[in-house]
């Protein structure tokens, strides 16, 4: 499956998003509560709650940090 190009920035941000709540969700909830029984299925629900966040937060953030880091690196 071939996603046309002009999607490209909607696609880096879903899927940097989605692998960023998953990571930082997991890690917190095991920190916090320890690995548990019901682990999975409230890391699952945590990663539903805060995805609708980080999307639009990576996709509106990443042009301005791509210009940011062409400014400060040679």
């Amino acid at each position: 499956m071939r996603i046309p190009n002009r999607f490209a920035p909607l696609l880096f941000g879903g899927l940097l998003s989605a692998i960023m709540v998953g990571i930082v969700s997991a890690v917190v909830l095991a920190i916090s509560q320890g690995i548990h029984q019901g682990f999975v299925g409230q890391w699952l629900r945590s990663c539903a709650t805060t995805w609708p966040i980080a999307f639009p937060t990576v996709t509106l953030i990443a042009p301005w940090v791509r210009r940011l880091v062409g400014r400060l690196t040679v």
